[in-house]
């Protein structure tokens, strides 16, 4: 698993990735990365190569049996429309960028207590102002314990490759936009980068959406939360999502023209050194 650390590149929205999920959610990722944009053919489910990831788990990615990871429903596709028009965003450094609709905004914020010097925190909102995403970077690392006893289940229901030449420390798969579920009193969502498993087998008490970076320069998250887990019932989910099924869930990431347009934001990005 070990590769150079922690390389500046993502793809920008290519449609190279292939969907590699035990359900595979269809969305639509335009080809090119200029701003702006026009929208173009779609893609759809296919088969992703077989992938090698940490024992208990792959979020998504293809065992190299080729048979689907546990822990997920029935595959299902379905076509989503994105925006027609997109723009590239960039930090005046130009130490990251992205690809957003054209619509949508990206706002610098104070970055969270705690993250390292230099860190960085962008929103992604629609024009009524609804939260799409945050960029966060400089994170420092951080792991929970998490007693067999307060594990929940969780489902991957939509992992898409990410192009992404990012580090690979042992303890880590392969880059991927992910959509999971942990199972609380309701089911609770969240999308967002990785390169981490939630946990063995299926079971976690918290989902990290990071991409863990080398010694000394903080981990990256690109999603609508950092850490997913079962909300109680007098807790605010938002800006994670709740859900009565697991049949909602996926029909929010198969159907929803939103979740197509962040998973090709999400895909998109960029960190230079």
């Amino acid at each position: 698993m070990d590769r150079q650390a922690w390389a500046a590149g993502v793809g920008k929205g290519s449609a190279r990735g292939r969907i590699a999920a035990p359900l595979v959610v269809a969305a639509v990722l335009l080809a090119g990365c200029s701003s702006p944009q026009s929208g173009g053919a779609g893609w759809t489910a296919q088969a992703g190569p077989s992938t090698s990831a940490p024992a208990g788990g792959t979020d998504g990615a293809v065992p190299s049996s080729g048979a689907p990871a546990s822990g997920s429903p029935p595959a299902a596709a379905s076509p989503a429309a994105t925006a027609a028009t997109w723009k590239t965003f960039s930090d005046p450094a130009r130490t990251v960028s992205f690809d957003l609709p054209q619509d949508w905004v990206a706002q610098s914020v104070q970055p969270d207590a705690g993250t390292l010097p230099g860190a960085l925190k962008f929103d992604v909102k629609k024009p009524d102002g609804t939260f799409m995403a945050a960029l966060r970077t400089g994170l420092p690392p951080s792991s929970a314990d998490c007693p067999d006893g307060s594990r929940r289940p969780y489902t991957v229901i939509s992992s898409v490759p990410a192009d992404m030449a990012a580090g690979q420390a042992a303890g880590t798969i392969p880059p991927r936009v992910v959509f999971r579920v942990i199972q609380g009193y309701r089911f609770f969502g969240s999308y967002g980068l990785t390169n981490v498993v939630g946990g063995a087998d299926n079971q976690a008490c918290v989902l990290r959406n990071i991409l863990r970076g080398p010694e000394g320069k903080g981990d990256v998250s690109f999603g609508d939360v950092v850490d997913l887990r079962a909300f109680a019932p007098d807790e605010k989910v938002a800006p994670a999502k709740a859900f009565d099924t697991l049949g909602d869930a996926a029909a929010y990431a198969g159907d929803g023209a939103d979740f197509a347009n962040v998973q090709r934001m999400l895909m998109s990005l960029e960190i230079k050194n």
